[in-house]
């Protein structure tokens, strides 16, 4: 596996992002991962190479670019504490429409990149990075082939930059999982997204993971839960390998 840091001209100045490949010889097809709001760390990167393992060339943006230099922060140190005072300041300085006007130098980079087959991409995103790989899928229907969003909280709301509200202009499979304690989702949000997704005739499923916290699919997290992190790796790999193959 390999694994390659460049710099990428984005919206707003030069964004750091980690490109993972398999091991072989490409070309592969292309998924952009949208971190959540701990930013950039081991976990993220892990996870990144674990898609990539499964023949996908996977690009890890750090959208806190605005930011400069910060951590990386230990999710179970930060929660132990008052969380919102650290990672506010971090997570104001991107939205779900600032991540998407950077997604076209992201595409873009994918596109000239000789291992990455010509095609459409896949997006993922976890947490904050759900809203985020949702609505990057409407802002470019013609490259976003499949678009999946773990946890993700404020999916369907009032907002301008609410996710729902770029459903009628995607064309990718979508796949939502969310967990039934997560108050960020709460179930009236869920079917908002859900009436939204069915009504623009989008291909999707979304799923409530019963039992579970806001965070279970990453492995730093301490409501991390191996047994559903795998169910949702593998719905993941079989949404990329309808859309993407």
């Amino acid at each position: 596996m390999s694994q390659q840091q460049v710099s990428i001209q984005a919206t707003n100045g030069i964004c750091k992002a980690w490109v993972f490949t398999p091991e072989g010889k490409g070309p592969w097809p292309a998924v952009v991962f949208y971190m959540d709001g701990f930013g950039i760390r081991p976990a993220m990167k892990e996870m990144a190479d674990h898609i990539a393992k499964q023949g996908y060339v996977v690009l890890l943006p750090d959208l806190y670019y605005r930011l400069g230099d910060y951590g990386p922060l230990d999710p179970k140190e930060v929660l132990k504490g008052d969380y919102r005072a650290v990672m506010g300041p971090m997570m104001a300085s991107t939205d779900n429409h600032k991540a998407a006007e950077d997604s076209a130098e992201f595409l873009a980079y994918l596109e000239s990149r000789e291992d990455v087959a010509k095609g459409k991409v896949g997006t993922v995103g976890f947490c904050m990075g759900g809203g985020m790989a949702l609505t990057v899928a409407g802002y470019y229907p013609d490259r976003v082939a499949a678009a999946a969003s773990f946890h993700g909280g404020n999916l369907a709301t009032e907002l301008p930059t609410s996710p729902h509200l770029v459903v009628p202009k995607i064309k990718a499979e979508v796949y939502v999982a969310g967990a039934d304690q997560d108050r960020g989702y709460p179930p009236e949000m869920a079917q908002r997204l859900e009436d939204a997704l069915t009504k623009s005739g989008v291909r999707h499923r979304c799923e409530i993971y019963e039992g579970k916290l806001h965070g279970w699919m990453k492995p730093d997290m301490p409501v991390f839960d191996a047994e559903a992190a795998e169910r949702g790796w593998r719905e993941l790999f079989a949404l990329y390998a309808r859309a993407l193959r």
